[in-house]
């Protein structure tokens, strides 16, 4: 059976939450089916871990893309697999758009796999009867305004009024050419078509049932995972002083990663920590923030300017994966105060390294979590500000919250979201 899979996603050089679970997946296949043969749908050639299958498990650095790119006789791009039998497809298209609903549609009408598998929402118009698609969260439906209602083209005014107008013509007159309104569509005509929906989460499940009213059955829930040979306990000591220099982060410090921006409530997150230096100046916590700047970076910039707490606020920027478990390891917490998370692999990251978490307590943060977090409301700022005071002094919540977190965190891996996420396709 040829299996498809659309790892585009996966090939993103800075990686977020659906990124990561495309590329881990994809290996994970690799290393775990041996009957079935994979052609990878992407539009640019594959690099790093992705292009070589064999190695273990983990991405080595955002700059790695050395390899070669080789093709066999039929045009596919070569890749190494244990069971020699993955390969991928560079689908070029000339737009910097639509690349999904265009060029892999057009793949999908002259040579279809027999099972499509879309790690992230969007399946292509034209598909296999036997498609399998993963929706993550719907949060730009529950609440737009943290959202980026960004236009999809950003060239000339004249191109952009002619892609909205045959968009518009399209879609029946529901929608424009804008982020919003493509996820909106994408999400509606996936759940019509696909033949079977993953979602990650319970919480993410019954959001989608009761939004757009579809039979449960028709999802699976299958929960992320974390990559267990990074993200572990007892790290070296020496390698995470190396790390935190080389990023320019001082301990004692609280600890976030994640996009900088609204949806993650980072501006919150800002002003809650500024509140927490009033009310005990003699709390030593710096705040890392960890991250791409994204929708509402302009707000974050305003509220550290504003409480002028410049010296005490670290943003590296977006940080290569392999050196993230030391700055977990570092942190005397992680601090999670997003407003709205399908699932949130943070959260793994952060019990599996031994740090206590402080989480929100909305949305799938406490499926995930269990008892093994201090819970907070992400609008309440003085709640957070406590939550902090509390978690720096209190040295045996601490080791609590770490101990279960231990237990928690055993019930998840990459691998067996793999081996859940395989059998589901092949049912």
């Amino acid at each position: 059976m040829i299996i498809g899979i659309d790892a585009s996603r996966a090939n993103r050089v800075h990686k977020t939450g659906t990124e990561w679970y495309a590329y881990y997946l994809i290996r994970w296949l690799a290393k775990l089916d041996s009957k079935n043969e994979y052609i990878l749908y992407t539009d640019e050639p594959l690099v790093n871990g992705l292009v070589d299958l064999t190695t273990e498990q983990f991405y080595k650095d955002e700059n790695d893309c050395q390899q070669e790119t080789n093709y066999d006789e039929q045009g596919y791009q070569k890749l190494k697999s244990p069971y020699n039998n993955f390969r991928a497809k560079v689908l070029k298209w000339p737009f910097s758009f639509f690349w999904t609903q265009g060029r892999l549609s057009l793949e999908m009408l002259c040579c279809k796999p027999d099972i499509l598998f879309v790690p992230s929402h969007t399946l292509p118009i034209i598909h296999p009867k036997n498609s399998v698609v993963t929706i993550h969260d719907i949060g730009f439906e529950r609440d737009y305004r943290f959202y980026d209602k960004e236009e999809i083209y950003k060239g000339g005014k004249l191109r952009r009024k002619i892609l909205d107008f045959f968009v518009f013509i399209f879609t029946k007159g529901k929608y424009k050419a804008n982020s919003i309104d493509y996820l909106r569509w994408s999400t509606e005509f996936t759940l019509k078509n696909a033949s079977r929906i993953i979602s990650v989460s319970n919480f993410s499940k019954k959001e989608i049932v009761d939004f757009y009213k579809i039979k449960e059955d028709k999802i699976k829930v299958i929960y992320n995972g974390y990559n267990r040979l990074l993200y572990k306990k007892n790290l070296d000591e020496k390698k995470t002083k190396e790390v935190l220099n080389r990023y320019g982060i001082e301990k004692p410090y609280f600890f976030y990663i994640g996009r900088i921006e609204k949806k993650k409530n980072t501006p919150n997150l800002i002003e809650s920590f500024a509140l927490m230096c009033g009310l005990d100046p003699s709390i030593k916590e710096n705040l890392v923030l960890v991250g791409n700047a994204s929708f509402g970076y302009d707000e974050v910039k305003y509220v550290i300017s504003s409480y002028d707490i410049q010296e005490r606020i670290f943003m590296p920027g977006w940080v290569a994966e392999v050196d993230v478990p030391y700055i977990f390891q570092g942190a005397t917490a992680f601090v999670f105060p997003s407003r709205y998370e399908g699932f949130g692999i943070p959260l793994l990251q952060a019990m599996a390294t031994g740090v206590p978490i402080i989480s929100s307590n909305t949305a799938s943060m406490p499926e995930v979590v269990q008892d093994s977090a201090i819970f907070i409301n992400p609008d309440n700022r003085r709640e957070i500000a406590d939550a902090m005071i509390k978690i720096s002094y209190d040295e045996k919540l601490r080791k609590e919250l770490i101990e279960k977190g231990f237990e928690v965190v055993k019930n998840f891996s990459w691998e067996k979201t793999a081996k859940e996420t395989l059998d589901y396709i092949l049912s």
